[in-house]
């Protein structure tokens, strides 16, 4: 809050009685100091809208200007609120999961009303428009098949390692905004291939050497455990970088603490085989694919759905990595067509490479999305379909544009951030892409995060 004098603002570890308001993109609702309009904002971790709580600061903004919290005690519940499955879930635990202690029913209507909020406020869209993307009606947050009630879908886990000298290093997951390693038994959102590694019951299994050991750089501080869709679960050892080493597989600047260097594989990477219907591809153990079972599938029906390809025409897969996209796309427009797919990282193109090698007119290049757009405007071509799958920091304003630029009939954008999504969409309408359909999917259930596909058509430049 403006003018804020700093004695006044709370303290961390300061404990508030609040009445929670609406929910806020981030896995947090709005409280404000006092209960009163001009209070200072308090983002409140572990509480539903509606709720009476008691509240301890956790973090206070740059200059006192919102504090975060979370809610350890309930004076009064909503009526949405639920017994957390997870044990490790709550304050002061495991960051991994945002909306545990809510009924699943309750965690996709907040994130449909995240989605909303953040079309209206940051893509700059009116009410009716929402709705017209809605089909008619409110947005809804529909559930992708292959989790359980909302648990055991993540098919890649990284799990942090806890060493104490002298004994088997302890399996955990980190706290919320800390590289505090919290011990676990399990994550119940994990997949069941993940688990059935004994990666949280029997790391020392999995970390042969390391009992005792200091913790150096080439000591093993992290497991990355993938389940894919053929084949056993993989285990890739991880260690503590010693320069400035980035994972190859892995694109920058895409977690939600990007700053944080990540640990690197300690030996070679092996290969994994994901599937989607009939058709397979090789990825990285440690390269991008989406974690949820059915995301994949889900995703790729309503791209085709919407984009239509048909044969003999052009289209282009952007933040393209494997060729998840690409693949079905090339076999939809035939010798007669074309496909090209853009991947920034180069390992992950090697693969799509291989993926695309049963169509000879589909290519995939190792080039930043922004450099392979501008060089395609600047030769003058066009395209008929476009696809893009950027990181959560979105497309941003130059991809956007330029895309718009090659006159497609139609583009789908698939995001995993809604606010990244909103400002695509703005920076679009303004080019003359018009969102003509817009599906929320729960593709991370007991989180905050939510995946949406938009379809965009030319419209008029606004």
């Amino acid at each position: 809050m403006p003018g804020t004098d700093p004695a006044a603002v709370p303290a961390v570890g300061d404990e508030l009685d609040l009445l929670v308001g609406p929910v806020a993109h981030g896995g947090h609702c709005v409280a404000r100091v006092g209960d009163t309009d001009d209070g200072l904002v308090v983002f409140v971790r572990h509480a539903l809208p509606g709720e009476q709580v008691r509240a301890r600061v956790t973090g206070v903004g740059s200059g006192g200007r919102f504090l975060r919290a979370d809610a350890v005690t309930v004076h009064r519940a909503s009526p949405d609120r639920v017994e957390p499955p997870c044990p490790f879930s709550g304050p002061a635990r495991c960051g991994g999961c945002d909306w545990q202690h809510a009924d699943l029913v309750a965690q996709r209507a907040l994130k449909a009303q995240v989605v909303t909020e953040q079309l209206l406020r940051v893509g700059g869209l009116g009410p009716e428009e929402v709705r017209r993307l809605g089909g008619g009606a409110e947005l809804v947050c529909e559930p992708v098949p292959g989790d359980h009630d909302g648990l055991r879908w993540r098919t890649r886990v990284e799990v942090a390692l806890r060493h104490v000298p002298g004994d088997p290093p302890v399996s955990g997951l980190r706290a919320h905004r800390s590289h505090e390693v919290v011990d676990v038994d399990d994550c119940r959102i994990a997949a069941p291939g993940v688990v059935g590694t004994g990666v949280f019951a029997a790391a020392q299994e999995l970390v042969p050497g390391t009992t005792g050991r200091s913790r150096a750089a080439d000591v093993v501080t992290a497991l990355d455990v993938v389940a894919p869709a053929v084949g056993e679960p993989v285990v890739v050892p991880l260690a503590a970088p010693s320069g400035g080493h980035r994972p190859r597989g892995r694109r920058p600047g895409t977690g939600r603490r990007a700053a944080r260097r990540p640990p690197v594989p300690v030996g070679p990477v092996p290969e994994v085989t994901e599937r989607v219907g009939e058709r397979d591809f090789t990825v990285s153990a440690r390269g991008f694919w989406q974690v949820h079972p059915g995301a994949a599938a889900t995703y790729t029906e309503q791209v085709l759905a919407w984009l239509d390809p048909q044969p003999g025409e052009s289209a282009l897969d952007l933040y393209a990595g494997v060729g998840l996209f690409a693949a079905p796309l090339a076999d939809a427009v035939g010798p007669e067509g074309r496909v090209l797919a853009v991947e920034a990282d180069e390992e992950a193109t090697r693969s799509a490479r291989g993926n695309l090698s049963a169509y000879p007119w589909a290519r995939a290049v190792a080039e930043p999305t922004a450099a392979a757009l501008e060089r395609l405007v600047a030769d003058g071509e066009r395209v008929d379909l476009v696809v893009l799958d950027p990181p959560r920091s979105g497309a941003g304003g130059d991809v956007v544009r330029a895309l718009a630029a090659l006159r497609p009939r139609a583009v789908v954008h698939v995001a995993c951030d809604p606010a990244a999504l909103a400002r695509d969409l703005g920076t679009a309408r303004e080019a003359g892409l018009e969102p003509e359909a817009l599906r929320v999917l729960d593709a991370f259930p007991m989180t905050h995060h939510v995946e949406c596909l938009a379809l965009l058509r030319p419209g008029a430049p606004r």
